[in-house]
This record gives structure tokens, sequence and C-alpha cells, in this order.
């Protein structure tokens, strides 16, 4: 099997706004497609996701997150249901860290649970007057289930562009450290890179995105595309 499954969010749909003053909260998103990374995980059609939350002052987080999901190729699996535990370190002024592990389930299809596994990852941050730029990092030791070493590099940057109107910028790089058990594209490519550009708002209490995104792979789920997002978050 030879396509891309979620290791967070986003788009990063596992970030976690940890400075929130809510310690519960729920985020429900509707998207025209849910990509990770440029690759659809529901072969190009629309997803409808939701997370539940907790967020402490001391920056400790742990969630849930969910969504449907379709891989095609003959088999019934659906859901996409994972769990993440973390900690956010404001290091400076400027320079934050997020650090945390979650583990990503499958379900559906008989075969489905052989898809579960688990991923580590670190998020630096940076803020200054010119944005916030991003530095992100996930790996996994049993990538899809394939007992596979799996590493995810990325860069962003976050702009306002007016008052509540930010683009984002953002580009990553997927490897995996043996092409024969998983590899992207074409037989024996071990890695791919991903461009986005982001333009994210709000109105009435409710988030929109529209993001243009493509890949250096040659496949349907990982060609050009634009991704239309709504959502809205719920504090307890």
């Amino acid at each position: 099997m030879n396509k891309n499954i979620l290791a967070i969010a986003a788009t990063s749909l596992l970030t976690v706004s940890v400075a929130s003053q809510a310690a519960l909260s729920s985020t429900v998103n509707l998207a025209s497609d849910y990509t990770f990374n440029g690759v659809s995980q529901t072969i190009n059609d629309p997803a409808l996701q939701a997370s539940f939350d907790y967020a402490a002052d001391n920056g400790f987080y742990a969630g849930t997150w969910a969504s449907n999901v379709d891989f095609g190729s003959g088999e019934d699996t659906n859901i996409e249901w994972d769990a993440y535990i973390g900690k956010f370190f404001q290091l400076n002024e400027k320079v934050g860290l997020d650090t945390g592990i979650a583990y990503y389930t499958y379900h559906g299809d008989d075969v489905s649970d052989t898809y579960n596994y688990p991923e580590a990852y670190a998020k630096f941050s940076y803020n200054s007057a010119m944005g916030d730029t991003q530095l992100n990092f996930w790996y996994s030791w049993d990538y899809f289930g394939l007992d596979v070493n799996h590493y995810i590099a990325m860069i962003a940057h976050t702009v306002a562009v007016a008052d509540g109107h930010n683009i984002k910028l953002s580009f990553d790089r997927s490897t995996s450290a043996d092409e024969d058990k998983w590899y992207w594209g074409e037989e024996g490519n071990d890695a791919y890179n991903h461009y986005r550009v982001e333009y994210m708002t709000s109105l009435h209490d409710f988030n929109f995105s529209l993001a243009a995104e493509n890949t250096n792979m040659d496949i349907d789920t990982a060609d050009s595309r634009i991704v239309l997002a709504v959502s809205r978050k719920f504090s307890f």
C-alpha cells in the first residue's frame, strides 16, 4: 500500500492551542478534502472532523481527534481516530516548544487495526514582528504498522496581511527509512516534497481557510489542489 496517512496536522490537524484559557474545548471542522502533506486521505472527497481537547495552565494537554477517511484499494477503512498527549514550553518571550506523542487508529474493515501506529513530535515556534515561524518534526518507528522508521520535517511561516487575515506558507518533506516497506509515488522513492499556501480568517466565531497545495509526486491523490475548510471551536 502506498499512501500518506495523517501524522498530526495540516494541516496540522492535531495542533493544540495550549494557550487557551478554557481547560476543555472541542473543534468541529468541515473540509473539501482531508489532505496531509498534500496527499488526500479521502480520495479527493470532503471530510467531517472533530476534536476534544484538554489544556492545563502549565502547558500540559491531551486530546482526541477523528475524521472520515477513504483509502480506496478495495477495503472499507472509513474512520481515523487518534489520541495525543504533550506539553508546551514557553522557552522565552519569542521561542516556544511543543513536544508530545500521538497514536493513530483506523476502523471500518477487518484489516484496519493493522494500520495503527505511534508517532513522536517536536515543534519549535518563533514569534517576531515579521510573523510566526515554525520548525516541526515528526517521527514514527512503526509507520502505518509496517515496522519502518518514518520522518517528516516542516518549515512554515505565518504573517498577518491585515487585521484578522493571515497567510501561511509551508514546505515539508516526508522520508521513509526503508523504501522496500514504504515508498512514495513510484517504487523506490524514499521521500517526497509538499508545498502549501494557506489564507486564514475568522467571521462570527467561525474560522475559514483556503489553501493551494501540491507535491512532487505524480499520483491522483497528491496532485495540485485547492482545499476549503470551515471550523468552529467550542469552549466548556
